[in-house]
């Protein structure tokens, strides 16, 4: 008997469960089905390159904004209100892009659904948290990432297939119909109450807002997702640039890597902690970016693909499960808003910084430079262990 037996004991596929994994899953699927076609789009509808760097980035915009203001309400109100408000709001933009005839009209809808998507996804996060046991968050937060990831590998491949054999207008149906769905499954929900605050009478205003014991968790995937802004926004003008024609199968190998990564790191992470899991995961990631900063062959970014996604597949969920650790309950709502507002961050900075980067040099090179903030991530998140560690052993002697 021990922990591990413990692990196997507690109960994980609960129905309220299964039934968030599938929520998720449709909401990114719609979502994901607009990342490839929207671009192609706002050129339709006589839309310039700059028009769609604003349609892409005013939706990140919206999100970074509502995320602390979700945060902060789901210390006070219900989730499931919430989670209803943030899908109704994605449901309602889902219906605007049928009617979105112009650039403008579509920077209005990209900005309500950027808000919708934000409210869902941050209470997304908090919820799962309460329903999966202590002793398994780990490999809990993997297996709910895996809906995002299958949504990531289908949605683009759907959304294209939509657009290039049928029209926009399909498209936009099928997107809403995903969302119909997600509506409908939070609808029979059964989320329990938000727990009541414990007063602090330290607590500022920003408190309600940020959770400081998020912040190292949050500094830590911020420099993942600077990175990987600059990876997804170059990689296929990379791809042109070294001759490689079939550049899809970095997302799909990269995808698959993730899928198959998740759930063993997680179980890793609940038996012997994050350490085991987020190491590991840097340096994979560290390989798989240097590897494809120097590839010109289907093979190699196969592998380099593979490598990355399983460095990246290990160290998010782990990340958010230790953050999620760090906090008190009622404060879950507040830290999972800080995490992700760090996330977000990361990916829209991070194409605007290595865009910067790329008019002096080549995008091999690019991504070189980006393999810094590894080098970054794992001396912050070193001195920060063992500061810890160093920590517990004064209380241990205190105490003895």
């Amino acid at each position: 008997m021990g922990e591990a037996a413990l692990v196997k004991r507690e109960p994980l596929w609960t129905k309220e469960f299964m039934a968030l994994i599938l929520t998720n899953l449709c909401m990114f699927l719609g979502f994901q089905m607009l990342i490839p076609t929207l671009p192609v789009y706002v050129k339709e509808i006589g839309g310039t390159s700059s028009n769609i760097g604003f349609v892409v980035g005013m939706f990140t915009v919206a999100a970074l904004i509502i995320r602390p203001l979700t945060g902060n309400a789901l210390q006070k109100f219900s989730k499931k209100l919430i989670l209803m408000t943030g899908t109704a709001i994605c449901l309602l933009a889902m219906g605007s892009y049928l009617f979105a005839s112009t650039v403008f009209l579509l920077l209005a809808v990209r900005i309500l659904h950027g808000a919708g998507f934000g409210i869902t996804t941050t209470t997304y996060g908090t919820v799962v948290s309460y329903l999966i046991p202590a002793a398994r968050r780990g490999e809990g937060m993997g297996y709910f990432g895996l809906s995002g990831t299958i949504a990531m590998a289908l949605g683009p491949l759907i959304g294209l297939w939509l657009m290039q054999t049928y029209s926009f207008t399909i498209l936009f149906l099928c997107a809403l119909s995903c969302t119909i769905i997600s509506l409908i499954l939070t609808k029979l929900l059964k989320i329990q109450a938000t727990e009541k605050p414990i007063p602090e009478t330290h607590e500022t205003f920003l408190d309600g807002f940020i959770e400081r014991k998020a912040l190292l968790p949050s500094l830590l995937i911020l420099c993942i997702t600077l990175m990987y802004g600059g990876i997804g926004s170059f990689i296929t003008l990379f791809a042109a640039q070294v001759g490689i024609a079939d550049i899809s199968l970095f997302f799909l190998f990269n995808a698959l890597a993730i899928a198959v990564t998740r759930p063993f790191s997680g179980r890793l992470y609940d038996v012997k902690g994050h350490t085991f899991v987020i190491i590991p995961g840097v340096i994979l990631t560290f390989a798989g970016i240097i590897l494809l900063s120097y590839t010109t062959t289907i093979p190699s970014l196969i592998i380099a693909a593979s490598c990355y996604g399983s460095g990246f597949g290990a160290i998010q969920p782990a990340l958010q499960a230790w953050m999620i650790d760090r906090v008190a309950p009622h404060r879950r709502g507040v830290a999972t808003a800080t995490f992700f507002s760090a996330f977000d961050l990361g990916i829209g900075a991070g194409a605007i910084i290595f865009g910067f980067i790329a008019h002096f040099t080549d995008y091999a090179t690019v991504y070189r430079y980006s393999s810094v903030l590894l080098i970054t991530f794992l001396f912050i998140y070193i001195t920060n262990v063992r500061k810890q560690k160093q920590m517990d052993k004064k209380n241990e002697k205190a105490a003895g």
